[in-house]
């Protein structure tokens, strides 16, 4: 029975580390394979990823640009000809919108966008609207609901904050 205790490498597979620098005799000694002078001799070369040989590297070369904010808020976005297969007269919020595949993954909001037509009315609940669709849903009799983009208990925001200009309200 082959265990793991009794498993071995295979002859020739192990090398025994070469120890440099430790005498004429160790066959690695004087210069410790390094040869004579030079740049590659001296201790502390230069041998990290990206090392030109002193030329400046090529991600040093390239320009820097762009910014991404801490703050930054991203909308999972629907169309409003995708809201066509909700039945006259249903909610659309979140929930709904994710059961149909609509907006999959993690998003800060969803945001409902103009194109495409809207066949009959709905109660939609989203965190923005495009002004085009806002016009459109109410043009056919339904309702655009802006929900706030995270919401927080007063008391939750000023124990948040503690002191940094937010003020818990006086019962």
């Amino acid at each position: 029975m082959i265990s793991l205790s009794s498993l071995k490498a295979p002859k020739g597979s192990r090398h025994a580390k070469k120890r440099v620098g430790r005498g004429q005799g160790s066959g690695q000694g004087k210069t410790a394979g390094r040869g004579g002078k030079g740049q590659k001799a001296r201790s502390g070369n230069m041998r990290f990823e990206g090392f030109e040989g002193g030329q400046m590297p090529l991600q040093r070369r390239m320009p820097k640009f762009g910014f991404f904010s801490m703050n930054r808020v991203e909308y999972a976005v629907v169309n409003l000809g995708e809201l066509d297969r909700f039945g006259e007269g249903a909610l659309v919020d979140e929930a709904a919108l994710r059961e149909n595949g609509l907006v999959k993954g993690r998003w800060d909001g969803i945001k409902i966008l103009g194109q495409g037509a809207l066949a009959h009315k709905l109660t939609i609940k989203a965190h923005k609207f495009s002004a085009a669709a806002k016009e459109a849903i109410e043009k056919v009799g339904g309702t655009a609901e802006v929900l706030p983009l995270m919401a927080h208990k007063p008391e939750s925001a000023a124990k948040a904050h503690a002191g940094k200009g937010v003020k818990a309200p006086k019962a």
